[in-house]
């Protein structure tokens, strides 16, 4: 299967320029122009392998989305193409979670060498929690199916991820709370507002053979239909 890169770069004709040269490499790429468009990308596009991104951007940074894909536990690499030259852009860069950063202009060889380097080192063992035909790949925090791939945020991974770690038992809400906690106060209504985007996701991607039922007094339990 090709490698998913997506591509964030506001210029229209360097910005085609890549995807060609990418495509060409046999690289299946999403190519987005603005902050905006890049997170819808992100949200329909699971399993994404390289991110590019520029740093100016009409309706904000790239330094931002880094930050965001960071903050959502994203793994992949990130990789900066931009004019911006000095050592505190480059540095800055780094600080919000980049792998590598080019500076513009550059050759197609070197992109090309910079993104198969990263791709290289990635290539990890995928780390999965198997439930009734359902992978849970911890790596990529992506749902795999028959069908295809369900994206997760962070907190709907952590939680799949306990009931994929305890199937068919009952997982009180405490217990749910502590593997979303990071110093941050939560509630049940967190909790239970989270499952119910969960249930949401497997409706939508028509995922019928398991099921999140709420236990009365106790918590929640993940079971196989019928």
């Amino acid at each position: 299967m090709a490698a998913k890169i997506f591509l964030l770069e506001d210029d229209p004709i360097l910005g085609k320029a890549i995807q060609i040269q990418l495509e060409l490499e046999q690289f299946d790429v999403h190519w987005a122009q603005t902050l905006s468009s890049g997170r819808e990308i992100f949200k329909t596009q699971p399993g994404i392998d390289l991110f590019l991104l520029d740093v100016n951007l009409p309706d904000g940074n790239g330094y931002e989305f880094c930050e965001w894909l960071r903050s959502e536990g994203i793994t992949s690499p990130i990789m900066f193409l931009t004019a911006r030259t000095d050592e505190e852009s480059v540095v800055r860069g780094f600080e919000h979670g980049a792998n590598d950063y080019i500076r513009k202009p550059f050759g197609q060889k070197e992109i090309m060498a910079r993104i198969k380097n990263q791709l290289s080192e990635r290539k990890p063992v995928l780390d999965i929690l198997r439930f009734a035909g359902l992978a849970l790949i911890k790596n990529q925090q992506v749902l795999k199916t028959e069908e295809g791939l369900v994206t997760l945020n962070r907190r709907e991974f952590e939680i799949l991820r306990v009931f994929f770690e305890n199937p068919e038992t009952i997982i009180s809400r405490e217990k749910l709370i502590s593997s979303l906690s990071s110093g941050e106060e939560l509630f049940d209504r967190t909790v239970d507002s989270h499952i119910s985007h969960i249930r949401s996701k497997l409706s939508k991607n028509g995922i019928a053979n398991v099921k999140i039922n709420s236990v009365y007094g106790q918590g929640y339990r993940l079971e196989k239909t019928p």
